[in-house]
Formats: C-alpha cells, structure tokens, sequence
C-alpha cells in the first residue's frame, strides 16, 4: 500500500492537462466486444480501472495494441467464452466495478455472460437493478449462484421493447444500450441517462453501424442491427478532473490554466464553482482560474443560504461534491452540500474536521460548511483515501495545509487520476509517493 507525502502551502501555479475521461473509456472500451473487427480508441487515461478492464477483456482473448500513448487498439474475434466460468474471472471482476458494462456487450453478440458482483468505491449502495431490468425487458434471464456469488445472464435472441428505466443511472443506461443495438426490432429507453459519457458511447456505436436517435436526450430509439464494425473513437477530457483541477487552482493557485477542457462538455460545473465564488475565465477551449485573495459564496436570489446538490446530468454530477466541500472551506459565508445519490459520500468531512474545517454533517447525505475566508489555514494531518472522490478533495486540502501530511490507501486515487503527483509538481506542489 502507497501513501503520499504533501508538504503543503506552496502556491501552484501553471497550465495543467485533464486526462481522458475514466467513466466514457470504460464504456467506450468495452463496447469493443462487440464486433469482430479492430477498434482503435484514442485518449485512454492510464489509470488503475482502466488498465484492469484492459487486462480483463484482453484474458478473455480480445488482441490489445498499444501503438502509442493513450491510443489502443482491439480486436474481439476470438473470445473464449469458457474463460467467464473461470474462478480467475470472477475474482477479476469483484474488484473492478467496471466489469459490469461487459455484460450488455457479451450478451448482445454471444447471448451469454457471467459476472460477479462488482467492487470499486465504497460510497453506499449502487445497486444493479437497473441493468438486469433492462436486459430482462430484452429477454435475457438470470440465474444466481450462491456458491460462486454470479449472476449467469443468457437469451436465445433479444428483442426491442419499450422500457422506463427506475433510474437514471449511468452505468445501466450504457449496458442496456450496448445490449439493444444488436436486438432484434426497436427498443426505446425512456428516463435514459444523458451525461456526455453516454452522448458518446452512442456516437461511437452509430460509427460503427448501430442505428441510435435521440443522442443527447434522455429518450433513446434504437433499431437493431445485426452486426458491427471497427472504428476509431477519440475519448473527451474528463470532466470530474477539470472540475478537480479548478477547485485545486482555487484554493491554493496562483494563476492556473487548464488546458482543452471541452467546455461544451462540462454542463453547470464551472457555473458550480462560480457559486462559491470562484472566478472563472473561458479561452477558447482553455479555462484560466486567477489567484483570489478572497472568494465569497453567493446567496440565492431571495437570500436564503446557498445550497449545492447532486442530480443526473445536466445536473451537477455527484463526482465533484467532495471537491465542492473542501474549496467551501476557505470560502467568505456558508453553503449547504446536499448529497442525495450516495450515503456514505459524505463520510469523510470528519478528516476535514480533523484538519480545522468548520463543517456541520446534518445526516449521510447533507452537510453545512463554514467557510474560514482564509482566516483560518486547515492543519497538515494523517489520513486515509476512502475513495476516488474523496481522495483528491483531501489531498487538495493536505496540499494548501502548512505542515506534512500523509495520505494512505491512495491506490484509490490512482483508480481515477493519472500520474497525479507529477503533474501537480509540475505546477510546484511538494509532494511525493512512499511505498
């Protein structure tokens, strides 16, 4: 297990990349079972998840290349089916959330699946109903071992329904589109998800002859094809580390810009921050955060206390609360963090507590920060990443702390944040990685 070192309270200042988008590579990367021809996929993010669901689909036969940085290639003609039966694959899968998007892919090309109950971020509950509901509306069946702790997901054929999903999830929305394209007639989702990540899963799968309306919508039309071909796929920034790198320039730059954002693609993120009073310039594709001496919170038109929550897209996404909070505390007035999706995300404001934050935890999902107005610097500490999110908002309080501190378990950041140290040094942050 790795730990981080911060010294903190040293000004960054510079430009910054985001990396590829951690939750469309996922998707996008394993749509690529689902024809037998080379998919050339650019703007990969080398992070831990990704590179498991590369190993993983890679164990099951798909031929990876890897022609360049961030840019990969597979090729899915010769799966071994018998491999999803193996102990190997299980394992593989329970910890790697990620695994659960193979399941729509494996079944709309094989008619079969395996899959285990995935692992990833301890947050509270992120269930699976929605994904086996859909499938189960396309005529798949499932059949639980107790034994092995799998689902085994079968069907003679798949065809087009009409389905309300119970939610707007994510993750259910892309496993059911990539199960629909090759079922037999028309399926329309109704209360689809329609993130960006999903905008260009069904991009990528109209390229490769997948017929699918409404992009962009949360009603989508898909009509069946009865296969795919390659094509090449160009990932977008990821919006969770943009909005991550904004709330570090704000509370501890001097001057940062952060390049190639994909502004069109970010909905109310920089509108979020621009609540907490951070000033935001847009350059063309660029977003520059000037040094702030002082920034204050609003307050809404009729002067009732800020609030900032969670909801399905174009809402703000959940991803970036924890983030939220920590730029809250050195904020002139307060605001309320309503969390409505997860309810252990909040969890870990008492490690900001700990470092001096003023923060009152209503219940699991609402919390009240005070903002100090940089009267009051939050103390270095010792402390633990309980997940992705949470990992960086801490390590961006430990880096505008004065003092040391260390960060465990940041094999969680490394899930979602490529090669973060280096790059946080480059814009003069004192940090290091211990083993």
């Amino acid at each position: 297990m790795a730990q981080f070192v911060i010294n903190g309270g040293y000004p960054l200042k510079g430009t910054i990349v985001p990396q590829g988008a951690k939750n469309e590579a996922l998707q996008v990367i394993s749509a690529t079972l689902l024809t037998s021809e080379k998919v050339t996929i650019q703007n990969i993010p080398d992070i831990s998840d990704v590179n498991n669901l590369i190993g993983l689909i890679k164990k099951i036969g798909v031929k990876v290349t890897h022609p360049a940085d961030h840019t990969y290639t597979f090729e899915a003609d010769d799966i071994c089916l018998e491999y999803l039966e193996s102990y190997e694959f299980i394992k593989a899968c329970a910890a790697l959330r990620g695994s659960v998007l193979m399941i729509g892919p494996l079944l709309a090309r094989f008619k079969r699946a395996v899959i285990s109950q995935p692992g990833g971020d301890k947050i509270g509950r992120r269930r699976l109903d929605t994904h086996f509901l859909g499938f189960e509306k396309l005529g798949a069946r499932f059949v639980h071992n107790d034994d092995k702790g799998t689902f085994t997901i079968g069907c003679k054929e798949l065809k087009g329904c009409d389905m309300l999903l119970d939610e707007a999830s994510v993750t259910g929305t892309a496993n059911i589109i990539m199960a629909a394209v090759m079922a037999e007639g028309t399926t329309t989702i109704y209360n689809a998800a329609c993130e960006p990540y999903i905008q260009q899963l069904c991009r990528m799968l109209n390229s490769m002859g997948a017929d699918i309306k409404g992009i962009s919508s949360n009603l989508l039309t898909i009509n069946g094809v009865k296969e795919l071909h390659g094509t090449e796929h160009i990932i977008l920034p990821d919006m969770i580390e943009v909005g991550s790198f904004i709330g570090l320039a704000a509370m501890i730059g001097e001057g940062v810009t952060i390049k190639n954002v994909g502004l069109q693609y970010l909905g109310i993120i920089p509108e979020s921050f621009a609540r907490l009073g951070i000033k935001i310039e847009k350059r063309g594709d660029d977003i520059y955060i000037p040094y702030q001496p002082h920034y204050q919170v609003e307050s809404f038109i009729d002067g009732s206390i800020m609030t900032i929550s969670d909801a399905p897209w174009p809402g703000l996404t959940p991803d970036l609360l924890s983030v939220l909070i920590v730029v809250a505390t050195q904020a002139k007035g307060s605001v309320l963090v309503h969390q409505k999706m997860f309810e252990s995300r909040l969890f870990f404001v008492d490690k900001l507590i700990d470092m001096g934050a003023q923060i009152i935890l209503c219940d699991p999902h609402r919390a009240v920060v005070i903002g100090h107005d940089r009267q009051i610097q939050l103390r270095a500490g010792k402390m633990s990443s309980p997940d992705i999110r949470a990992g960086i908002a801490l390590l961006i309080a430990a880096l505008s702390a004065n003092g040391e501190s260390r960060i465990n378990n940041i094999e969680q950041i490394d899930r979602g944040y490529e090669d973060i140290e280096a790059r946080l040094m480059a814009l003069g942050a004192h940090i290091r990685r211990e083993e």
